[in-house]
């Protein structure tokens, strides 16, 4: 299964991807993490453009293939790149799972962005302004949407695993 996790810096997409690939055994692929390397490379400077998801689509289309489930968690802002993950699952052949995760609570949303850490050695996390700034197209179709306002980061997992009806859980495992 490919889980796609989208959604605005701050609003707890990395948190709850960890988790459910804690939970699950899945592969965590962090777009972040992908773009920081190339950068480390010296071979680009910010902005990318699309290279960290090319490189994350191919990624996660080897690990699918091997029946390893990927979470795929970046911002995830526009169509091209939601289709983009669609069309790897789909030439991998296992089920998709879109996920955007916002903050509605724009207090706590900007309270996140502006006092977290950076677990990224070089990345410089976006600022309030520039999270507001940022282009967010809007999601055209069906896909499941987790609030993790007011909510600790295992309140989230339990009910995303929930809206996943336990696809991602692996035989035997507690959902």
């Amino acid at each position: 299964m490919l889980i796609v996790i989208g959604g605005l810096s701050g609003t707890g997409k990395t948190t709850l991807a960890r988790l459910l690939a804690a939970r699950t055994g899945a592969v965590h692929l962090r777009i972040d993490t992908i773009e920081q390397a190339v950068v480390r490379s010296g071979l680009a400077r910010r902005p990318l453009g699309p290279v960290g998801y090319v490189v994350g689509y191919a990624l996660a289309g080897d690990h699918l293939r091997q029946g390893l489930t990927v979470i795929a968690e970046s911002v995830n802002p526009l169509a091209v790149t939601r289709d983009s993950w669609r069309t790897v699952a789909t030439e991998a052949a296992v089920p998709l799972a879109e996920v955007e995760v916002i903050c509605s609570d724009r207090d706590e949303h900007r309270h996140r962005v502006t006092s977290r850490s950076v677990d990224i050695p070089g990345l410089t996390p976006p600022d309030w302004q520039q999270v507001l700034d940022h282009a967010y197209e809007p999601w055209d179709r069906d896909h499941l949407v987790l609030d993790t306002a007011g909510q600790e980061p295992q309140e989230s997992l339990a009910s995303l695993l929930h809206h996943l009806g336990h696809q991602a859980a692996p035989e035997g495992s507690e959902g």
